[in-house]
């Protein structure tokens, strides 16, 4: 076993009392042991590497303590502990800092002397204490995944995260930007059941160790940080995280029945609101589900590219609803979800916008999901539902191909572009819309798309600078200059509606 570092022990639970008094550097010299004095004038025998323990200390500025330094250099001492952890006197802290000698305090010096003993000659001990205290621990914590986590990091004196294969928290306390790296970096993306727990050494000097929880839903990850190396407690935390995993999994099962037994009842009733007028029996379950059938109806329609738990991910969907005030009703419906905003009377055109403007919001909340986001017009009733998301659906299918709209698009935007879309894509009408945009084709700032997501965003100069990444007054002089060139006025909506369609099928 390879002795720790005094900056280790530092860390360490154990010497959670332990204060450096003076000489101390960092990292420290390596505590090979400890040996203990009753008091201050005693004399110890020769120790290299050890640390000297003085059960009864006198005053920290008596001359004796200067004296006791000495003889603890002169010893070998790799550092001395003190009782008590009133600070040095002045004498006292020079003469350390001259011998290198790091002079450390404890109220209860004794029981930092057993610890440093336990790690540093005794790591099978150390591994089934506290193996015997997690299972002890996870026999009397409460069922849900919560307790069996907070359980677990107090048996570690750590903290102790669930996060998710991208290295997002799924429960426990959040990993630091740092650490997700690090530890998306060394993981595997599909773990065999037998595979050893991971170890990611930091920058910073800390550890990660990462167990694989297997079972049901996708692979995550049950992660400890220890902030600093103590061999013995670096090889004993794998052997905790690996008895608690089958406890986070069964917990993780039952979650996951729970979640997909609301996600087919949900799925269930909206696929009948979706065909038809609803029966009582349809509306008493909505009722139950809190869903609001009555009143004006605005559809959303969340894509998701690549592998996405829709069942799992559908609470951050209503967490980012509820973080821009949007009270939605968010359905797990095939690849995405689908979702719809009541308001008791129908809204007005501004705030059909505000609205289109939070969703639009709500998808860059999304971190972590590559999301495409459709939003139909606004319909009244519960047919007004089907009618609303049908129209989500169809400009979610046109987002999903228009990285320069930031794929987000709503109906109330595409206007009667939207109906006349298919046309857009004949033979007859592409040639006739690229000699429209000829004279911006080849001129510097990409002219075409400028003026396509100009006009997708209603002309909104502020819109149209966030999606292209450019400041407002480089958007601005851009639609100058197209209007220059084109020799048109874009508020003119016949000419308007004629450059939408024709930098629409110059770009499909």
């Amino acid at each position: 076993m390879i002795a720790p570092s005094l900056a280790a022990m530092l860390t360490s639970p154990g010497w959670r009392d332990v204060v450096v008094l003076g000489g101390g550097q960092e990292p420290g010299p390596t505590l090979i042991g400890s040996r203990v004095l009753m008091n201050v004038a005693g004399h110890p025998e020769p120790m290299t590497g050890e640390l000297l323990v003085v059960l009864l200390a006198t005053d920290h500025a008596d001359w004796r303590i200067d004296a006791l330094i000495s003889r603890a250099s002169a010893a070998g001492a790799a550092a001395l502990l003190l009782a008590g952890a009133e600070p040095l006197g002045r004498g006292a802290q020079l003469l350390a800092e001259r011998l290198q000698l790091p002079v450390l305090g404890s109220p209860d010096p004794l029981a930092a002397h057993e610890h440093l003993n336990k790690v540093a000659s005794e790591p099978d001990l150390v591994r089934a204490d506290l193996v015997l205290h997690a299972v002890t621990a996870l026999r009397r914590s409460d069922r849900d995944l919560t307790s069996v986590l907070r359980t677990t990091s107090a048996v570690l004196d750590r903290p102790v995260t669930l996060a998710g294969s991208d290295g997002g928290t799924l429960a426990g306390e959040p990993l630091e930007a740092e650490e997700r790296s690090a530890l998306v970096g060394a993981l595997p993306a599909v773990p065999v059941p037998w595979a050893a727990p991971y170890r990611v050494d930091l920058r910073s000097g800390a550890v990660l160790i990462a167990v694989a929880v297997l079972g049901a839903g996708p692979v995550c990850w049950l992660v400890a940080r220890l902030p600093g190396v103590v061999p013995a407690e670096v090889a004993a935390v794998p052997a905790v995280l690996t008895v608690v995993a089958p406890a986070v999994g069964e917990r993780l099962a039952l979650r996951r029945l729970e979640l997909e037994r609301d996600a087919r009842q949900r799925t269930s009733l909206l696929g009948e609101l979706l065909h038809g007028e609803p029966s009582e029996a349809t509306r008493r379950r909505a009722v139950d589900l809190g869903w609001q059938l009555d009143g004006w109806h605005t559809g959303i329609r969340i894509g998701t590219d690549g592998q996405v738990d829709v069942a799992g991910r559908r609470a951050d969907v209503v967490e980012a609803f509820d973080a821009e005030g949007l009270q939605a009703v968010v359905v797990e419906q095939g690849d995405g979800w689908s979702a719809w905003i009541t308001a008791a009377r129908e809204p007005t055109s501004t705030e059909v916008q505000q609205q289109a403007a939070a969703i639009r919001r709500v998808q860059r909340r999304l971190l972590t999901v590559d999301a495409y986001v459709g939003v139909g017009r606004v319909a009244p009733g519960p047919s007004g539902i089907a009618t609303s998301l049908a129209e989500a659906g169809d400009a979610a299918g046109l987002a999903r191909g228009r990285a320069e709209t930031g794929r987000f698009l709503h109906v109330d935007r595409l206007g009667l572009a939207q109906l006349l879309l298919a046309w857009t894509r004949t033979d007859t009408f592409q040639p006739a819309a690229r000699a429209l945009l000829a004279p911006i084709e080849d001129q510097p700032g990409d002219l075409v798309t400028t003026l396509a997501v100009y006009l997708d965003t209603e002309s909104s100069l502020a819109e149209t600078a966030a999606v292209l990444g450019i400041h407002r007054n480089t958007a601005a002089a851009r639609i100058t200059k197209i209007q220059h060139l084109l020799g048109v006025d874009l508020a003119n909506p016949d000419e308007r509606l004629a450059l939408h369609l024709a930098s629409r099928t110059t770009r499909t």
